[in-house]
């Protein structure tokens, strides 16, 4: 029993790990200000059983793996984790999705365990502005965090961010050059509708078409349009000049990456996620718990694979935009 093919033929490789949605940061369109209600830790999956829901995707046909959050490096035992994800002989690819807060002291040790790149949010480089998106958050220890990641060997070491217009936009062209300093990629995010957080943060939109101009005036004929883009994930790449370094941009509003969506989230209570953008979801816990058998269990995948909608309706139907906060869906 192997392979998993979605309704609209696309092959599903790719499985978002929410190991918890908690998170030393309050990023004002991720979370909401008030009314947060934390799952219980009981109700979270626990790292044997994330292990055992891997390995069946693994022997399914998926071999790439990110763990998200929340924030991951805030649950305790997790490099012990990832160590065991890595025995997996299925698993080509293991990264992370991380604020780097704490990653400065732990960069090193994920990469021996078998974490090979990471993705790090950063939508400022001015302390001030930092804090007011973070909600009190502290830019300093993410810069650490991101050098420590590089000077780990990860690669590559991609930074988000989310461009706000009137709030952060002043920065698209020193958060490109702070990036090509350092080698680092970087990929600007436009502002989507997910959770009540969300939906308010798309006040800031700014639309990808802005941004590219933008980035073309910076850079000149130095932004050259990256080749074999196809299977890159939801970015549309660009070469900075000769160098290293790729940035990107998601335009999940304004062009959505839907036709080439290869992947599913895995929450950090046992949900199993179809599209971020919208409700559809089948829990993995229950069998679990249950005492399901392996082959019951990827059964339940198979059924749910075989619901995953075309693509999401950010655009086309406002009352059916997702109410699930960011940070328990992993992004």
């Amino acid at each position: 029993m192997t392979g998993l093919i979605d309704p609209f033929q696309r092959v599903i490789r790719y499985l978002r790990v929410s190991v918890t949605d908690r998170c030393n940061y309050r990023c004002f369109y991720c979370m909401p200000s008030q009314g947060m209600q934390w799952e219980e830790r009981a109700e979270f999956l626990s790292f044997e059983e994330l292990t055992r829901v891997i390995r069946l995707f693994t022997e399914l046909g998926v071999d790439k793996v990110r763990l998200t959050g929340g924030e991951p490096l805030v649950r305790r035992g997790l490099l012990d984790f990832v160590k065991q994800l890595q025995a997996l002989p299925g698993l080509k690819d293991l990264s992370m999705s991380s604020n780097a807060h704490l990653l400065s002291d732990q960069a090193k040790d994920l990469r021996a365990a078998g974490v090979s790149r990471v993705n790090i949010s950063l939508d400022s480089l001015d302390p001030d502005i930092f804090r007011k998106i973070t909600v009190n958050g502290d830019l300093a220890p993410v810069l650490r965090g991101i050098d420590a990641a590089l000077e780990a060997g990860m690669h590559p070491v991609k930074i988000n961010m989310v461009v706000m217009r009137g709030l952060n936009d002043g920065e698209i062209e020193s958060m490109l050059d702070y990036a090509v300093e350092r080698g680092a990629d970087l990929r600007y995010i436009e502002t989507m509708p997910i959770g009540e957080a969300g939906i308010s943060g798309t006040d800031y939109y700014m639309p990808a078409v802005e941004i590219l101009a933008r980035l073309k005036k910076h850079l000149g004929e130095e932004l050259i349009p990256a080749k074999g883009g196809k299977g890159a994930g939801p970015a549309r790449y660009y070469q900075v000049g000769d160098g290293p370094v790729r940035v990107g941009v998601i335009s999940a509003l304004s062009r959505h990456f839907c036709d080439d969506c290869n992947r599913v989230r895995l929450t950090a209570k046992g949900d199993l996620v179809l599209c971020l953008g919208q409700e559809d979801r089948v829990s993995l816990r229950d069998g679990l718990r249950q005492g399901y058998s392996d082959d019951q269990i990827k059964e339940v995948i198979l059924d749910a694979i075989a619901k995953k909608p075309r693509s999401h309706e950010f655009n086309d139907d406002k009352s059916k935009v997702s109410l699930r906060h960011m940070s328990s869906l992993g992004g």
